[in-house]
């Protein structure tokens, strides 16, 4: 998904582009500084505009993060040509599946452990030292 710079249809201002997207100003100028997203050039006397084109890479950009791809494999991402590099960003998003599942077997596990836990705790009477407490202690 290459960029080109933004198409004469800039008729946003950065607020705007941030309000459409669900973002604050500085998250777009974050974006800039790491070259996920262009910025406008500005003409004499005038601000930057921005246009449907930004937009839409704003709305990629969310998109991976919402998905779990950090900020540098979704530059990757963005490097692509849409139809041409299918393979390379199939891969990418192969690897991505991976990293979710192994995951989602950590939180399970962490899932079983803690409700073994809360079970534990909940058998002592009177004043006898808490089960939670003292496996997580290492005792």
């Amino acid at each position: 998904m290459t960029h080109t710079p933004s198409q004469s249809d800039g008729s946003m201002t950065i607020g705007d582009l941030a309000k459409a997207a669900g973002v604050n100003v500085e998250t777009i100028r974050f974006y800039q500084r790491k070259g996920l997203m262009p910025e406008p050039d500005r003409p004499v006397g005038s601000i930057r505009r921005y246009g449907r084109t930004d937009q839409s890479r704003l709305s990629f950009i969310k998109s991976a993060k919402r998905l779990g791809f950090s900020l540098d494999e979704t530059a990757q991402l963005l490097q692509l040509e849409d139809g041409e590099s299918c393979t390379q960003a199939r891969r990418q998003a192969e690897s991505k599946l991976a990293e979710v599942r192994l995951k989602l077997a950590d939180l399970q596990r962490m899932e079983a452990a803690l409700s073994g836990l809360i079970l534990l705790c909940g058998s002592g009477k009177g004043n006898v030292r808490c089960p939670l407490i003292a496996a997580m202690e290492g005792h």
